[in-house]
C-alpha cells in the first residue's frame, strides 16, 4: 500500500506559492476513517482541501470497498459511476488544423488524483447524506482483461451507469444483470 502522507497527514494538494497549507479537518478525518475502514484495500488517498477526497482501491476490492463505505461509513447516496481512459490522444484536443499532420505528442499516461497503474480506471462518486461529505473512489481496470465487479447489488442506481460505461469504454462488469447496449448498434 502506498498512502500519500507527508508530515503525518493525508496528502493535500497545494499551490506553488508560499501560502500556508490549507487545513480541512473534516476531509482529513474522513480520509483517516476511510483508510481505517478499507485497510489493505486502499492503494492511495488524496485530500484536496475544501473540495474532495479521492481514494484508489485495489481492483479486487472494488465492490467490497463500496459496500463498506455504504454500510460502515454512511455513504448512502450514489451520484455516478464512469470510467476514464488516460491514453493521450495522438491528435491533441481538437484545436489542431486537421489538414496538417499531427505534431509529435507526449504519449505518457498520467493517471490523475490518487494515482493509477493502468490505462483505464473506473470511478464512482458517493456522498454521506448526513455529513454532506463526498468521496470519489476509483480502481484500476486491468489492461489485459478490462473488467471489474458490478456494484449494482450495492447501489441499484449503478445499473445504467455500468451499462453506459461498458458500451462506451468496453469495460465488463462481472455480475451485472444486463449489459445490453443502450445507444450503439450491436
Amino acid at each position: 500500500m502506498h498512502l500519500l502522507r507527508p508530515k503525518g497527514g493525508v496528502s493535500q494538494l497545494s499551490s506553488t506559492t508560499d501560502a500556508p497549507a490549507v487545513v480541512d479537518t473534516a476531509r482529513d478525518a474522513l480520509a483517516s476513517s476511510v483508510q481505517a475502514a478499507l485497510s489493505d484495500a486502499v492503494e492511495d488517498i488524496l485530500v484536496k482541501p475544501g473540495d474532495d477526497v479521492w481514494v484508489r482501491v485495489k481492483t479486487a476490492s472494488w465492490r467490497s470497498a463500496l459496500q463498506t463505505l455504504r454500510d460502515s461509513l454512511g455513504f448512502d447516496y450514489f451520484c455516478f459511476l464512469s470510467a476514464i481512459d488516460w491514453m493521450p490522444s495522438p491528435y491533441g484536443r481538437g484545436e489542431d488544423d486537421p489538414t496538417e499532420p499531427a505534431p509529435e505528442r507526449d504519449m505518457t499516461i498520467r493517471s490523475g488524483y490518487a494515482g493509477g497503474s493502468t490505462r483505464m480506471q473506473v470511478f464512482v462518486r458517493l456522498v454521506n447524506s448526513k455529513t454532506h461529505l463526498g468521496v470519489t473512489v476509483k480502481a484500476d481496470v486491468p489492461d489485459s482483461d478490462p473488467r471489474v465487479e458490478s456494484v449494482v447489488s450495492v447501489f441499484a442506481g449503478a445499473n445504467w451507469h455500468e451499462r453506459e460505461t461498458h458500451e462506451m469504454f468496453g469495460i465488463g462488469f462481472d455480475g451485472h444483470p444486463d449489459l445490453r447496449n443502450m445507444y450503439l448498434p450491436v
